[in-house]
């Protein structure tokens, strides 16, 4: 096929189907070939495929009533840092289409396939957290097949109020045990294994050869995964998200794990752009934004590269 084709129309490039659960999907497609599903049910990100059609996000094999994996929203918490249920309602909620989302700017939309949803809370969900927001938030599939999430929560409600928030970010890798995460050297995490006790990384890579839980924090905008085997390298830039989340429950958690196979834990890495050790506060009427943009590129790039691509912007 030539390249004479070359308006590519991006709203065809976006199909509405339904999941076994009869809820609706949205597969959002590349004009080479890529593609990403989005669920309506959480707002959750449930596939990313490269031109290759290789599968870039882990989702278990046991299905359970919710999909483990891919990329769930964690809002208005993180974990169990606060009252709510793990993670927060979104994930568990039924967003909606948003068909007049107030404009971003043009390099959102620009010669990308995207979708708006839109989540606003429940009179059930004002029960449990008193506090009315519209959560607005873009997936997008760009040419190069990189895959980007903004989110927009905005406080419609009469008092500030404050939340967590993380990207919970399921990457699919080839054995844990042959990973490593560059961007994170020398900062401090919390250790959710050590009652969330504060500690400064040591290593000048991040390796995995027991379960690790933890948060990074004040981290830079550029975080790299590299995966040695497949020789691919998921570059995670964030805006917004001071904080990263390591997360992997390698063995002994993994058979305590209801909706995750026994050895699941070796073809997954969570890596989340997040915001958990100092919420956001927003005041009524005001307006925060987060976004995380993932794509791939062949290990063959030299962290020369990467230190050169880390300093520039989003």
């Amino acid at each position: 096929m030539g390249h004479s084709a070359a308006v590519w129309d991006y709203r065809a490039a976006t199909e509405i189907t339904k999941d076994w659960n009869g809820v609706d999907k949205i597969v959002l497609r590349s004009p080479r070939g890529a593609s990403a599903r989005v669920s309506l049910h959480g707002g959750q990100v449930t596939s990313w495929r490269n031109e290759q059609g290789e599968e870039l996000l882990f989702t278990s094999s046991k299905p359970p009533k919710a999909v483990r994996g891919g990329i769930p929203i964690c809002f208005p918490q993180f974990g169990n840092c606060g009252s709510l249920e793990q993670h927060g309602f979104a994930r568990n909620k039924i967003w909606t289409i948003d068909e007049n989302p107030p404009p971003l700017s043009p390099n959102d939309s620009h010669a990308k396939s995207f979708i708006d949803l839109l989540l606003k809370p429940s009179e059930e969900d004002l029960k449990c957290w008193p506090h009315s927001f519209e959560f607005r938030l873009r997936v997008s599939l760009a040419a190069d097949g990189s895959l980007a999430l903004i989110s927009r929560i905005r406080n419609v409600n009469g008092k500030p109020f404050s939340f967590s928030f993380a990207y919970h970010t399921y990457l699919s890798v080839s054995d844990i045990s042959e990973v490593r995460i560059e961007g994170l050297e020398t900062l401090d995490y919390l250790d959710n294994l050590c009652q969330k006790e504060r500690f400064t990384e040591q290593g000048d890579a991040i390796t995995f050869e027991s379960e690790v839980d933890r948060v990074y924090l004040s981290t830079p905008n550029v975080v790299a995964v590299l995966d040695h085997e497949r020789k691919r390298t998921y570059v995670i830039r964030k805006d917004g998200l001071p904080d990263v989340v390591v997360w992997n429950p390698w063995e002994k958690k993994s058979k305590s794990m209801v909706d995750f196979g026994d050895d699941e834990y070796k073809q997954m890495l969570c890596v989340d752009g997040a915001v958990i050790e100092k919420p956001v506060t927003l005041k009524p009427g005001e307006e925060w934004t987060g976004r995380v943009e993932l794509s791939v590129v062949a290990s063959t790039l030299c962290s020369e590269q990467f230190d050169v691509q880390r300093g520039m912007g989003f």
